[in-house]
């Protein structure tokens, strides 16, 4: 019964538990703490500043007629049941892709949660150069970041040591 949990992908699914939970306890704890568009400077090149996003990333689509809601909560549904899936069937010695896809499942529930729940995601984190802001995100957003960098440093790496493996074309005669 616990085998799956001990020898595939998913023996990492704590990582989305504790994505999950973070990004739910940092929201609550903006929710609880500031009003909606409350700004409060934290260094020169970051605010925590409260808002509300009812698009996807950089708010694409916010502001469509609320189809987007429900459009985005069953994309990242579907690919999180993918992403199950996959970790199900991933091998013991597979780690950074498993890890990757953890961090990126973790921060789509965070979303999808604030989706069903709120009909906008929350978000905070405001970093800044000068007057040109980064659109707000949260550590979901930031979880998903992270396994996508993941992702792609796993298929450096698995390219190198497929190109190091291969067999020299030029051989002596």
């Amino acid at each position: 019964m616990l085998k799956p949990f001990s020898q595939t992908g998913l023996r990492f699914l704590w990582i989305s538990v504790v994505v999950f939970a973070l990004d739910l306890w940092s929201k609550y704890q903006i929710l609880g703490s500031m009003r909606l568009f409350q700004s409060i400077e934290v260094a020169p090149f970051f605010n925590l500043t409260y808002v509300h996003n009812y698009g996807a990333a950089f708010s694409f689509l916010a502001d469509a007629d609320g189809w987007q809601r429900w459009f985005f909560t069953a994309i990242a549904l579907v690919v999180s049941i993918i992403i199950l899936s996959w970790l199900y069937k991933s091998p013991r010695s597979e780690k950074c892709l498993p890890v990757a896809f953890c961090f990126i499942l973790g921060g789509a529930l965070g979303n999808v949660y604030d989706r069903l729940v709120h009909g906008y995601v929350i978000d905070f984190l405001d970093f800044y150069v000068g007057q040109w802001h980064w659109p707000a995100f949260n550590l979901a957003d930031s979880a998903i970041f992270i396994g996508a960098v993941l992702l792609i440093i796993d298929m450096l790496i698995s390219d190198k040591h497929k190109s190091e493996s291969k067999p020299s074309s030029t051989s002596k005669q």
